[in-house]
Formats: structure tokens, C-alpha cells, sequence
């Protein structure tokens, strides 16, 4: 049964009423407060208030305040009028039912609207974001087809000043041509002219005579050869050949220095120096060896061969030369650990396991494979060396990368049970 709370005190103007209401200790939140036009209710149970109001109030701006033990109302009354109570009086329990139903129905019609209302407004909202999207999207389009187009523009630019510059060159080099040509037919000429010039000068006395005969007539003989060596001496010398030296800055890399990355170029010029270094370094046993038996990609496949072929000892020996060579190779650790367990060399195992994991790091999708296989391997070095606790957790280590392992999943479960039996019977 609730305990009604009948002490409350309430003061009125022509506007407003101003209702205070003791709450006894009890703690209220605007979850127990429902107000409608005519029906007002506090309910903190066991606590419960309930007034049907004498006249309509504006439940929309109407608040309540709590505070100090107290609710404290303000009811704006719709009409400004003087109440002669705050409830209705004599009004029959089925008045008072339809009062309190129909607050309740109004309430949650008003409810359901100002869902409504809610639903569509984030309709819009998200139709406005759709559209701003959409739009942005197509600004970005825009903006790359018109870099698009500038670059059109400017390898069509570049293009034809390339062409011009192609012409350019097949005009000089055919200018050269003719040059050498006039060069090699220049002394043929000069020859041509010395012995028309001996010619001359025996026969001299019989010019004259013929220019004596001929007076008064045009030598049209003479006349073309003068006029044939004044055009040679009237053309300009052609311009002398020469051989132009082009310099390139020596580099490692074929690409043009603009079209490179600096950074990475260094960085990787760096790691083949320190690789050459470590090969040419005093180890004695790479002297005799190969060029291709120096590289630890190659010492791994062959020490994955010989494992496959059951030659753990050697695959052993050629994973030590790789870590010699190049100790950064987590996989390097990783096969030479899966030696070692077959081997029966349960301590090594467990080294290399770790120094794998610890050089898998950071943990990303591409190396879950790997610290899996790490994490299994150690712990299988850890229970044959009956540390099944250790064991146990380097498998559940590896559930948790792939929890979808039925086969890790069943050795875990496993080693729970020789854990347990080992408890029971200590």
C-alpha cells in the first residue's frame, strides 16, 4: 500500500500557483513527477502525492524543483482566475477516473507527437548531411578534374615544347651536314682553280690574240667563271663543329634524382653497408663461401629444406649462420626454435621462442601467424619440461590471437587437466 502524502502548502495569484510539497527523506528525480493540464502526480515509493487540479494549467511552462527535502511547483494557471482550492472537490470517484485516465492518454498522445516530431526532425538532419556530403563530394570532383586538366595542359605543353625542340635539333644537325659537305667541296674547288689558273698562263699570248679578234664581242666563256668564283667568295663560311660534355651527378640509383626519395634511398644504402660489414667482418668460415651463401634469405630456405628432409642438425647450423648474418629475423629464431624441439633442446627452444616474440612487435595482423607458432612452441617446451603453468599460459596467449584454433584450443585443454592432476594427487 503507498503512503500518501497529504501535508503540502500552496500559495496563488491570478497567474500562477506555488505548491511545496515535503517529500519525509525520501530522494525524487523528474522521473517521479508527471504533470498534465488537470492532473498532477508525485510518485517515490512508497511515497505517493496525486492532486486533480481545480482549473486547466500550462504543463508545458509549469516547473518543479527539488531541493532541500522539498518539490517546489509553479503551475501557470491558462486563465487568470482566483481557485477556491487547489484540487476539484466533491467530484465522484468516476470523475475523477476519467480525469486521471484521460491525463494519462493526453500524456502519452503528447509523448508519441513530440516522438514523431523527433524522428523527423533527425530525418532532416540527415537528409541536410546527405546533401552537404554530396555536395562536398562533388566540389573534391570537381577540384581533382580540374587538376586533372592542368596536368593535361601542362604535359601537352611540355610535349610540344619537346617537339619543337626535336625540330630544333634535326635543323642544326642537317646545318652541320651541309657544313661538312661545303668543308670536304672546298678543296676540290681550289684544286679545280689552280689548274684552270696553269691553263692560263701558257696559253696567255693566245687569250690575247683571241680578245684582239673577238673586240667588240661578249666572251661568254670568261664571263660565267668569274662570275661563278665572285658567288663563291660571296658566301659566309659555315660555322665551326664542336662537342658538347654533359656531367651527371654519380648515383647509386637509375632514377633521376628528382623523380627520388632521399630519405628511404639513405636508409637503405645504410642497412646494405652495415649488411656488407657484418659479411666482411673476421668471421673466418664466410671466407670460403659463396656469394649466395652469404645471404640469410638463402641460409633460411636452405634450413627449411633440411628440416623438411628431418636434417635437424644442419638446419640448426644454417639458421646459427643466418643469425650471424643478420640477427633482426624474427622467422630465424622461430625455425631454429622448432629444431631445437625436435632436437630435444628444450632451453634453446624456449630462448629462441622469446627472442621471436620479442622481435614480432609491434603485434599486427600480418605477424599473427608467426607469434602463434612462437607462442605455441614455447609452450610446448614448457610442459615436456613439466612447467605446465607456464606452458598453459603461452597457449592461452596464443587462443587469444586465434581463438578460432581448434587444435590449440584442445592441447590447452589438455594441459588444464594434467594441471589438475597433478594438484589432486599432491
Amino acid at each position: 500500500m503507498p503512503v500518501w502524502l497529504r501535508e503540502h502548502s500552496w500559495r496563488q495569484t491570478l497567474s500562477a500557483v506555488y505548491l511545496s510539497l515535503p517529500l519525509r527523506g525520501a530522494r525524487a528525480t523528474p522521473a517521479n513527477i508527471f504533470c498534465s493540464e488537470r492532473y498532477l502526480k508525485v510518485s517515490i515509493p512508497p511515497f505517493l502525492f496525486e492532486a486533480i487540479l481545480y482549473a486547466p494549467i500550462d504543463d508545458t511552462n509549469s516547473t518543479a524543483k527539488i531541493g532541500n527535502g522539498n518539490i517546489f511547483f509553479t503551475l501557470y494557471k491558462k486563465e487568470p482566475a482566483m481557485w477556491d482550492s487547489l484540487t476539484l472537490a466533491n467530484a465522484d470517484k468516476e470523475k475523477l477516473q476519467y480525469l486521471r485516465e484521460n491525463a494519462v492518454l493526453k500524456a502519452h498522445e503528447k509523448a508519441k507527437e513530440e516522438t514523431e516530431a523527433k524522428k523527423i526532425t533527425k530525418q532532416e538532419h540527415k537528409k541536410y548531411a546527405l546533401e552537404a556530403t554530396m555536395k562536398l563530394e562533388e566540389e573534391e570532383r570537381k577540384r581533382i578534374e580540374d587538376l586533372k586538366e592542368k596536368e593535361r595542359q601542362k604535359v601537352a605543353k611540355e610535349l610540344e615544347l619537346w617537339k619543337n625542340q626535336q625540330k630544333d635539333g634535326d635543323k642544326y644537325k642537317s646545318i652541320q651536314k651541309k657544313g661538312k659537305l661545303h668543308q670536304e667541296t672546298e678543296p676540290l674547288k681550289e684544286r679545280k682553280s689552280e689548274k684552270m689558273n696553269k691553263t692560263r698562263i701558257p696559253n696567255e699570248g693566245t687569250s690575247k690574240a683571241r680578245l684582239k679578234s673577238t673586240k667588240g664581242c661578249p666572251v661568254h666563256g670568261s664571263s660565267s667563271i668569274f662570275s661563278e668564283n665572285l658567288k663563291e667568295e660571296q658566301l659566309p663560311a659555315p660555322r665551326a663543329a664542336a662537342t658538347i660534355k654533359v656531367n651527371f651527378t654519380p648515383r647509386v640509383f637509375p632514377t633521376a634524382l628528382r623523380e627520388s626519395r632521399v630519405a628511404e634511398e639513405e636508409e637503405w644504402l645504410h642497412k646494405q653497408a652495415e649488411a656488407r660489414r657484418i659479411i666482411n667482418s673476421d668471421l673466418s668460415e664466410l671466407e670460403d663461401l659463396k656469394e649466395e651463401e652469404k645471404n640469410p634469405d638463402w641460409l633460411k630456405d636452405k634450413g627449411n629444406k633440411m628440416f623438411a628432409m628431418g636434417d635437424y642438425l644442419g638446419a640448426v647450423n644454417a639458421y646459427n649462420l643466418a643469425v650471424r648474418l643478420n640477427n633482426k629475423l624474427p622467422l630465424l629464431y622461430l625455425n631454429r626454435a622448432a629444431c631445437h624441439l625436435k632436437l630435444r633442446n628444450l632451453h634453446k627452444a624456449i630462448e629462441d621462442s622469446s627472442k621471436a616474440l620479442e622481435l614480432l612487435t609491434p603485434p599486427v595482423p600480418d605477424n599473427e601467424n608467426a607469434r602463434v607458432k612462437a607462442h605455441v612452441r614455447r609452450g610446448t617446451a614448457f610442459c615436456q619440461l613439466e612447467l605446465y603453468t607456464e606452458g598453459l599460459q603461452d597457449y592461452e596467449a596464443a587462443l587469444k590471437i586465434d581463438p578460432r584454433n581448434k587444435n590449440i584450443e584442445k592441447d590447452a585443454e589438455k594441459i588444464r587437466h594434467l594441471i589438475q592432476g597433478t594438484m589432486q594427487s599432491s
